[in-house]
């Protein structure tokens, strides 16, 4: 029976370890933080197919738990200063979801019940502090002095990740200096009613480009500030300009508002110089939350962590590595792209989208671009 160490009880931990006991690996999460901690904000809200499809696979009927949990908006549309550019409704509802839309909170929920039903033990409340890898396996240290030894982890610590620190693993790439200011609003549309909006140069946010995205319980709002904007300010003061962005919200209940920059960086190695510790999710790369990349890799990285484990190998834990890190320069680049058509810097860029807003009316192709350059390219060859 093989034993697996995962270090983060996120859903990129939980999903490692679910992955794991499906293989029949005795299980360890090793988590910082305590079990009832506060999680504030819906975070990843989106969880794509392919995830669910992996989420089925590690737990029978986890991916269908999952979907139906959360909210699938059929219609997606998009504006050009405040005209209509594109809309397609789909029809439905749809045997098999296309996707699902809920807090990440509730998929973390869903995932560690069925951790607890798979018998995956964890432990809360105590942060790994120290690594040591070697031929033979791991030792890890935490806060409170406990030595854990293990075989092999799979390191599903976050964006700070200390297992990534303690083996010296850079994390390589950029991080835009395009700010964007993050709002949820309680009480989401119905299911018939809800739509993904995407507002180019809104006229109610001074022209600044702006997502909308309903989910189980809620709304999303984006607001892609200046250069010369305070993402942070706009964030904490979303009560004033709110209401012009999403009609019907004036004294609506903000549940949680934040600022973030678009990360481009992926870990220089995606595993040990022994083959021992396996990076997963944001400790192997960090990525924006436009197109879903986040949670949605990260989740693949974890299952596919697991699957390498299982094979009982260093050239497995190889492949993994070299498979999940294309995986993420790829994503990586693909961010890269939809920023660069979000910011629009340079003349060819922005003459590119005004034509197309123009010949959208009588072309379609026009504007399904501009409804899906925002998110970056499908990767159709790459698993997220």
């Amino acid at each position: 029976m093989t034993e697996v160490t995962v270090v983060g009880a996120g859903p990129v931990g939980l999903a490692a370890a679910l992955a794991a006991r499906h293989h029949g690996a005795r299980v360890t999460v090793l988590e910082a933080g305590a079990e009832h901690r506060g999680r504030p904000g819906s975070r990843a809200i989106f969880v794509h197919r392919t995830t669910l499809d992996l989420l089925e696979r590690i737990s029978p009927g986890l991916g269908g738990e999952v979907a139906g949990a959360g909210l699938v908006w059929r219609t997606r549309r998009t504006l050009w200063r405040g005209r209509e550019v594109y809309a397609r409704t789909y029809p439905g509802p749809a045997a098999r979801a296309r996707f699902t839309s809920l807090p990440q909170t509730v998929v973390e929920a869903l995932l560690r019940r069925a951790c607890a039903r798979a018998g995956a033990e964890i432990h809360w409340g105590d942060a790994v502090r120290e690594i040591r890898s070697g031929p033979g396996g791991v030792e890890l240290v935490t806060a409170a002095g406990r030595h854990w030894r293990t075989p092999c982890v799979i390191a599903a610590d976050g964006a700070r990740s200390q297992v990534r620190a303690g083996l010296g693993i850079p994390l390589d790439g950029t991080t835009a200096g395009t700010g964007f200011a993050v709002v949820d609003v309680a009480g989401g549309p119905g299911d018939d009613a809800a739509e993904r909006i995407f507002h180019y140069g809104h006229p109610g946010a001074g022209g600044r480009n702006v997502l909308l995205v309903p989910f189980r319980g809620g709304w999303r709002v984006d607001v892609q500030c200046r250069p010369a904007d305070d993402p942070g300010q706009w964030a904490a003061t979303a009560e004033r300009w709110l209401p012009a962005l999403l009609p019907g919200t004036s004294g609506a209940q903000i549940t949680w508002s934040s600022a973030y920059r678009f990360h481009q960086r992926v870990a220089a190695a995606f595993s040990d110089p022994h083959h021992r510790v396996l990076l997963a999710g944001e400790a192997a790369h960090l990525l924006p939350p436009f197109g879903a990349r986040g949670m949605n890799s990260g989740i693949a990285d974890a299952v596919a962590a697991a699957d390498a484990v299982a094979g009982h190998s260093r050239a497995a834990v190889a492949a993994y590595a070299h498979t999940r890190r294309a995986a993420a320069l790829a994503n990586a680049h693909a961010a890269g792209q939809a920023l660069a058509h979000l910011s629009a810097d340079g003349p060819l860029r922005r003459t590119a989208q005004r034509a197309a807003a123009l010949l959208a009316p009588g072309w379609d192709r026009a504007g399904r671009w501009l409804d899906r350059a925002p998110y970056g390219p499908r990767l159709r060859s790459v698993r997220y």
